[in-house]
């Protein structure tokens, strides 16, 4: 069986994560993906830890499944090159200024009148209708910009970044589910179409479904954020011997909690019954949970808690993720040989299709290199 995107070829000149994050995921859902690099490679091979120069771990997490070309597109044969491989496309993504791609002949316009049926995908620091198009962007940038660092500090006391490269993964995420949705405009049309996806505004979109909160309305009925993941104890709770994600979330989950640690008082909170009261309270819920749970050891408050069915999890460490019972039982975490790097572990698709199956089947390529399967 093939993956849903069989037949499609994406011609991906990204780099970093963003870009590359995207096509990964069309790759794994059977998309020909053409990587083309410039003679240095995509900077992205560069972060260690490495075995060999040129292959570091994240570079290797998000760039499967691609065949790797190497084009000096200053270099007008390249150029040529690579405009043969766009006229057989069905798209190109790149992340490119506009500027640098409108001087190289790629721009949309140019390429449309060449290719009628390729989606051009542009994944750019900022849309291109406002005063900050033409800035550089990176993810700390748009953590930055976007208000993310700014809820750190409202929780935390300082700004902060998140602790993973969360814009560049987000906008990547946003541009694969825009692909796939003009691939299937053009199955209607015949026709492709200029697709723009900006870390900017997608991060923004991305924070305001919860957070624009009473600036929601007109006039205000309230400030930004959602108070409920503002709340200063919200946040993994201290045991005996550790610390435990605990999620009451219903009346009957708080009420059961509160009974169960002897204080029948606050389980005949009237607040509980409603909705609306409970979230009005719920900093103070959150307070009263942390004072419980120092008493008992982590083991006990997860035993308690299962038995009462409220959402509980440990606080689990990266390295412990390579052990969880769960992963380990759907195949998550892959090992593998790489023709150049020996045995590595590679993180499948977490997405499953029944009829139309993700699979891996080329692990990321040394630069230029086209025969390394998987």
């Amino acid at each position: 069986m093939v993956g849903p995107l069989d037949g499609i070829t994406v011609v991906d000149l990204s780099t970093v994560i963003a870009g590359p994050y995207a096509s990964q995921m069309l790759g794994d859902f059977g998309a020909r993906i053409i990587k083309v690099e410039p003679p240095g490679g995509d900077i992205m091979r560069a972060p260690g830890p490495a075995r060999s120069p040129g292959m570091g771990a994240a570079f290797l997490n998000c760039n499967r499944n691609k065949e790797s070309r190497v084009l000096d597109l200053k270099n007008p044969a390249d150029l040529v090159g690579l405009l043969a491989l766009v006229d057989e496309a069905d798209v190109l993504l790149h992340n490119m200024r506009p500027q640098a791609i409108g001087r190289l002949g790629l721009d949309f316009a140019t390429l449309h009148a060449r290719n009628p049926r390729l989606i051009h995908c542009s994944v750019v620091g900022y849309g291109q209708g406002g005063p900050y198009r033409d800035r550089p962007a990176y993810d700390d940038v748009i953590q930055a910009e976007s208000g993310l660092a700014d809820l750190y500090a409202r929780t935390a006391g300082v700004p902060r970044y998140a602790p993973t490269i969360a814009a560049d993964k987000i906008t990547g995420l946003h541009a694969t589910a825009a692909i796939n949705a003009a691939l299937l405009a053009r199955t209607a049309s015949g026709i492709g179409q200029a697709v723009e996806v900006p870390m900017f505004e997608t991060m923004v979109s991305f924070l305001a479904v919860e957070h624009l909160a009473g600036r929601s309305f007109r006039p205000p009925i309230g400030p930004t954020g959602y108070d409920r993941l503002l709340a200063p104890h919200r946040r993994p709770y201290e045991t005996h011997d550790g610390h435990l994600c605990v999620m009451p979330y219903t009346g009957r989950h708080w009420r059961a909690f509160f009974m169960a640690v002897g204080r029948p008082d606050w389980a005949d909170d009237p607040a509980l019954a409603s909705n609306s009261e409970r979230a009005a309270i719920i900093g103070t819920l959150y307070e009263r949970l942390a004072a419980c749970l120092p008493s008992e050891t982590t083991v006990h408050w997860l035993d308690l808690l299962g038995r009462l069915d409220i959402p509980c999890a440990p606080v689990n460490s990266l390295d412990a993720l390579l052990d969880d019972a769960h992963l380990n039982a759907v195949g998550m975490f892959q090992s593998m040989h790489h023709p150049t790097e020996g045995e590595i572990v590679t993180v499948r698709s977490p997405i499953t299709f029944s009829g139309t199956p993700c699979a891996i089947g080329q692990l990321a390529l040394a630069l230029g290199r086209s025969d390394v399967g998987a």
